[in-house]
């Protein structure tokens, strides 16, 4: 992978490879700085909502509004979707938020193919690295760019820009500062490669700092969404946090199950056994964890809409 490349970084032939709304930043990005995007590829359109209407992605409607070349193949390893990617002859493939690719398409341009990580790696590596270090209590987190290569995750990193978990952040503010500033490092990696400016860097030559061990990150299953209240109050306020807006924690209240958007952690040694609730029927409801309790502020009762504690206690009957 050592062909000669251009200085410009507009000269590159790209193919952008993403989904969710997460990658649309990215390609508004690379599309607004005059990189030549000679195809987009992403998910087919799958049917969903009333009547199963197909639906685009967030990546086709962008796409579709730029006039962009779109491609959406059922699977990677077809052989007529492979050579329509030889034929596009790119120099460089981009990859945010997209499934895993086979080695015959990720190692296809010169240049390799370089991905968009919202982990600052080794750390986190998985399909969702937002929610566990939220989930994990971390402070810091961030976003780096780097060379796929067999095992997920791996590659040699080539950029890092570090990101502050606040203590009011959840994973959907988390997830909206990130896709901004990854879609600048993208930016800065594709010009540092043009120039040949960017040196790779081995994931096991990073220096992990305090923590000497590297934390995954897993997809999200619904038995991790769930409430342990027995854990301290620190612990479930990160999980909440780390799962909300979506797919959100859930507990149960009376036996009905209730997903968790907004919490306060209340520093007070519960007088009742952990799970169990107190209320005064109209402005707070409070669970007791280990250490203190949870006062949910922000709910959705299963059937029903999320509200704010106030308006769900107007309405609900205690049993």
């Amino acid at each position: 992978m050592t062909d000669k490349i251009s200085k410009n970084y507009k000269d590159l032939r790209i193919i952008f490879m993403g989904t969710p709304e997460f990658a649309v930043a990215s390609l508004d990005a690379l599309v607004n700085a005059g990189c030549n995007i000679v195809c987009v590829i992403t998910a087919p359109d799958k049917p969903g909502g009333r009547g199963l209407q197909l639906k685009q992605s967030a990546v086709k409607k962008y796409a579709v509004e730029k006039k962009l070349n779109i491609l959406q193949p059922e699977k990677l390893k077809n052989p007529e979707f492979l050579e329509e990617l030889k034929s596009l002859k790119a120099d460089l493939q981009i990859v945010v938020a997209f499934r895993m690719l086979p080695e015959v398409v990720w190692n296809m341009p010169p240049m390799g193919s370089v991905n968009l990580h919202g982990s600052l790696l080794p750390q986190y590596r998985g399909a969702a690295p937002i929610n566990w270090a939220i989930i994990n209590g971390e402070k810091q987190t961030g976003v780096t760019t780097f060379k796929l290569k067999h095992e997920i995750d791996t590659g040699d990193i080539l950029l890092q820009e570090s990101l502050k978990i606040e203590d009011d952040d959840n994973a959907g503010t988390v997830h909206d500062k990130m896709k901004e500033i990854g879609a600048k490092l993208l930016l800065k990696t594709i010009k540092g490669l043009a120039e040949g400016s960017l040196s790779e860097t081995p994931q096991s030559s990073v220096v992990l700092g305090q923590s000497s061990v590297i934390k995954h990150a897993p997809k999200i299953f619904t038995e991790t969404c769930s409430i342990d209240w027995n854990k301290p109050v620190s612990d479930v306020n990160n999980l909440i946090r780390g799962l909300a807006p979506y797919p959100a924690a859930f507990a149960f209240l009376e036996g009905k199950k209730f997903k968790v958007f907004r919490v306060n952690k209340v520093d007070k040694v519960p007088a009742i056994a952990c799970g169990e609730f107190e209320t005064d029927g109209k402005t707070f409801l409070q669970f007791a964890c280990s250490d203190g309790y949870i006062s949910i502020l922000e709910l959705q009762l299963e059937g029903k809409k999320k509200m704010n504690i106030a308006d769900f206690l107007r309405g609900y009957r205690f049993d």
